[in-house]
């Protein structure tokens, strides 16, 4: 029984060495490079001092392989990203244009929007308004002034016919008065006439 516990306990370990003795392969063009040095052997020609390494044909190959394709990949990339990076170009020309003609038109429309058309002129709102102020506040003192001299000649036409009346009642009566005067005055002249007639 001692010997099976040590047996199992032999296998556990073992495996969790194995698992532990696990590498994570790093498939990268720098992580193959590097796998390929490690597994290359090393040679050294005597007398040199130098060291060099002998790759296996299989390896090499394997490598060249990998890295034009990748090289292919990273091209194809580059391709796409330029042809994504020209289209963004053109798109942001056209929203460019489009923000200027926006702007522009924008700009036109707040110029009509604050001005308005007087016989034919672009005048400001201000300007208008202005001038349309000036011409109703001189036509309202125009309007006073007729109607502070329309009542000043109304009071004087009122106080001359006031004064004709009065002239015409005086002349009436002074006129009766003269007519009865000469009425008495021929009287008494014929009276006298008369007298002398009958004398």
């Amino acid at each position: 029984m001692k010997f099976k516990m040590l047996f199992i306990l032999f296998i556990i370990n073992a495996f969790s060495s194995f698992s532990q003795e696990v590498r994570v392969e790093d498939y990268s063009i720098k992580g193959q490079f590097d796998k390929v040095y490690r597994t290359s052997t090393t040679f050294r020609p005597p007398g040199t001092g130098k060291k060099y390494k002998v790759i296996d044909i299989v390896k090499f190959q394997k490598i060249k392989e990998n890295v034009l394709d990748s090289l292919k990949n990273s091209k194809k990339i580059i391709s796409e990203k330029e042809n994504l990076l020209n289209t963004e170009r053109e798109n942001i020309q056209k929203l460019n244009t489009s923000f200027n003609k926006t702007k522009l038109d924008l700009t036109v429309a707040l110029q009509k929007e604050n001005s308005i058309s007087l016989f034919g002129a672009q005048l400001n709102k201000i300007t208008y308004n202005i001038i349309l102020w000036f011409i109703i506040t001189a036509l309202t003192l125009c309007l006073i002034f007729f109607v502070f001299k329309f009542s000043k000649s109304n009071v004087l036409t009122k106080k001359a016919q006031e004064n004709l009346n009065y002239v015409e009642e005086e002349f009436d009566s002074h006129k009766k008065k003269s007519i009865e005067r000469e009425q008495k005055l021929r009287r008494q002249l014929q009276d006298e006439i008369n007298k002398h007639r009958n004398a």
